[in-house]
């Protein structure tokens, strides 16, 4: 027969079972306590501040939470860099936050900036490529543009980039961004080669750019892009030489620019770039001409004018006859009289 225990060790086994039962009690209010006050502290130090509109947040490849931290106090989006990093540890973000650069809208929270990092939104820089660049001059403006990196790669055949508006994120390589230039020129100029006039005095895609460049050079006008066309090709179908000054120009300075009007010299030198001089088409484009000058070339405006020339006002006169032309020069030489 068991004995049973004395009375006095069932009331130490009873009050040891109180207490722990007390303790338990204790640890779980402590623990949502703990975790009240976490959520309470990861709503305020999400939701209280708001950046300064337009601010850049960027996270380097390989970064952490330490650079967000310091990135977000910097922006005004918190006031100590470790309400950041416990913010991002206690949504469980510490892996999930993508590397790039991102902007803070207009009120936008640390909340609003983790979101961002975490679905990848980033910032998108604008580079704007006008028409009528050479490829030197295109070159140095990728090299200048903020927050594009080596390698830049090789400077570009002249002709071989499409002007245009293009999107990158920082740290992006100027390799890529001609690589995409380049991309997008071929794509254009076989959509346009497939809708081109059928009785055209140029052979190939390439003579396209060629001639597209020397009217994108010619005029700025767009409405005049069609009509400058016609002439040069109303030229080429007659055997007359084109006489265009920017291809002269070109064959002096391969950056388009010489500085100063050109010279009875300059348009009897021997280039192969003086069309006042060769017959036909310069070897290579002078220019990499946009969609508008290309679309000009393929389907030039139906007109039979053989001559152009300044008219004073931004634009262009042009002429049938050389009669008529003459007219022309007569009058922009007088307009050049009047403005000195």
């Amino acid at each position: 027969m068991t004995a049973s225990p004395p009375p006095r060790a069932l009331k130490t086994v009873s009050l040891l079972r109180h207490m722990m039962a007390s303790v338990t009690v204790l640890a779980g209010s402590f623990l949502c306590i703990v975790c009240v006050a976490a959520a309470l502290f990861t709503q305020w130090s999400a939701q209280g501040f708001s950046g300064r509109a337009g601010s850049l947040i960027y996270l380097p490849p390989g970064g952490g939470t330490h650079d967000v931290a310091r990135e977000a106090v910097r922006a005004g989006l918190a006031r100590r860099s470790w309400h950041v990093r416990l913010t991002v540890r206690l949504k469980g973000w510490d892996r999930a936050l993508q590397a790039g650069e991102y902007e803070l809208v207009s009120g936008q929270s640390l909340a609003g900036l983790l979101t961002d990092m975490v679905d990848g939104r980033r910032f998108k820089r604008r580079l704007a490529v006008p028409e009528g660049l050479t490829s030197a001059v295109v070159m140095d403006l990728i090299r200048n543009s903020e927050g594009v990196v080596a390698p830049y790669g090789d400077l570009p055949a002249e002709g071989s980039l499409l002007p245009d508006t293009y999107f990158y994120e920082r740290g992006d390589t100027g390799a890529a961004l001609l690589d995409r230039m380049r991309g997008a020129l071929t794509d254009t100029l076989q959509r346009l080669w497939t809708q081109r006039h059928y009785d055209l005095p140029i052979a190939t895609p390439r003579e396209a750019v060629i001639l597209a460049s020397i009217v994108e050079r010619e005029t700025g006008v767009a409405h005049e892009r069609p009509l400058v066309a016609a002439v040069f090709v109303n030229r080429l179908r007659a055997g007359m030489r084109l006489q265009s000054d920017p291809t002269v120009i070109y064959g002096l300075d391969r950056t388009g620019d010489i500085g100063r009007p050109l010279s009875r010299r300059d348009l009897a030198g021997e280039t192969p770039y003086n069309t006042y001089r060769i017959r036909g088409l310069p070897p290579t484009p002078i220019a990499n001409p946009g969609r508008a000058a290309l679309a000009a070339v393929l389907d030039p405006a139906p007109v039979d004018y053989l001559y152009f020339v300044a008219d004073g006002t931004g634009g262009h006169a042009f002429a049938r006859t050389l009669e008529d032309h003459n007219r022309n020069v007569a009058r922009w030489r007088q307009v050049e009289r009047n403005q000195r």
